[in-house]
């Protein structure tokens, strides 16, 4: 006679995992994670720091294009002592313009502290299109002297 706790030769124990409940729990971490991972990467607001840096040497002797980016977001480019308003798609012209007579130009870009960011990413962009390799970016030394 068997029991409900007799074990029987014939009966073995159980040694499969029980996976849907394992697929339960990876679907709501997965649900979890899609919701919370925009939220990561939206960023913060920061102030960023000023520095004090030694000006860039120019060994060519050659007058850098200067792209300046005013707190309107208007573009000007400037060539040694002459500076004019353009577009985004003339300042485009007359860089590679420029670049042709004068290969190994550089190419340097001041921007408004108060442009948004993603105005000079655009610009750097545009710029790389017209076949700029490297970009320098200007900046002013910090005012209380401090690196």
């Amino acid at each position: 006679m068997q029991g409900p706790f007799n074990r029987s030769s014939k009966s073995k124990p159980m040694a499969e995992i029980n996976v849907v409940p394992f697929i339960d729990i990876m679907l709501v971490l997965l649900v979890v994670f899609m919701i919370t991972a925009p939220m990561l990467t939206q960023g913060v607001q920061v102030e960023l720091p000023q520095v004090t840096s030694e000006p860039i040497e120019n060994p060519e002797e050659n007058d850098p294009i200067v792209i300046s980016v005013d707190r309107e977001g208007g573009y000007f480019i400037s060539l040694g002592e002459d500076s004019t308003s353009v577009t985004l798609d003339e300042m485009s012209q007359r860089v590679i313009t420029i670049l042709e007579r004068r290969p190994g130009t550089p190419v340097m870009v001041r921007g408004d502290r108060n442009v948004p960011y993603g105005q000079i990413v655009v610009l750097m962009s545009t710029l790389q299109g017209a076949g700029v390799a490297n970009v320098g970016l200007l900046s002013e030394p910090s005012q209380d002297g401090e690196g």
